[in-house]
């Protein structure tokens, strides 16, 4: 076989800062992307064989950590997930999770960004349904995303980023995130603060409808409250 398997993988959350992360991490110079960010691999394209994905990062320099940041994976089910131990059974797992109910509608604002259309032009009912259905659940469900991912790989492969914390202290995490994948985790003391701040994809800043908000804490309470455990940490703020 030629080529090689990244040397770890991003898995989500969507709209979660995953953008932002990869762009800092490509300027580290022990990380390479040579497939670019998503490459949708495992969720899209496992039919054309394991050694074309091997063929996707044999261009980088060999003394680099090659990445695929995909964050469609955290959405994997679990005989997919399977096959990804199988194949990749030591590699280290990115996640990043953003408040769930900003994540949804981000994520639907892009819906209606790629329709060309404008928010005002579509109802409550419209955004409700996009919100209920199923893609938009399980990108929303981190503790079921973790659970179905540590089922297979080990804990301590896995860690876990907050978008708040991206928000707070994004030098922190950026140095968390290099120590996890392998890399020297003190060059990125030296970036420049404007280059740590780099907004990425940020949104068009329109604002949550206040009669949304309400039904999305209906939805996602329960969520938060089983990641909160998962990991730890109070995210009661997330239900704001």
């Amino acid at each position: 076989m030629t080529g090689r398997l990244p040397d770890f993988l991003g898995i989500g959350a969507q709209k979660a800062g995953t953008t932002w992360l990869c762009r800092m991490l490509e300027v580290h110079p022990e990380v390479a992307f040579p497939a670019g960010k998503e490459v949708h691999f495992w969720d899209w394209q496992r039919e054309r064989g394991i050694d074309w994905y091997r063929g996707l990062f044999a261009g980088a320099p060999a003394e680099r950590r090659v990445g695929d940041f995909t964050p469609g994976y955290g959405a994997l089910p679990p005989e997919a997930i399977a096959e990804v131990h199988r194949t990749m059974p030591d590699v280290p797992l990115l996640f990043i999770a953003r408040n769930p109910i900003e994540r949804a509608w981000s994520a639907a604002l892009m819906l209606v960004r790629w329709g060309l259309m404008y928010p005002r032009e579509l109802s409550d009912a419209w955004f409700l349904d996009v919100f209920r259905s199923g893609q938009s659940q399980v990108r929303g469900d981190y503790a079921g995303c973790l659970e179905r991912w540590t089922a297979e790989f080990a804990r301590q492969q896995v860690v876990v980023l907050l978008y708040d914390d991206v928000l707070a202290d994004p030098r922190g995490v950026l140095e968390q995130t290099c120590r996890h994948i392998g890399v020297d985790a003190s060059v990125v003391r030296d970036w420049p603060e404007e280059q740590i701040a780099e907004r990425v994809h940020a949104g068009d800043g329109e604002p949550l409808r206040e009669s949304l908000r309400q039904p999305l804490r209906d939805l996602y309470g329960p969520r938060v409250a089983a990641f909160s455990r998962l990991v730890g940490r109070d995210l009661s703020h997330w239900l704001g």
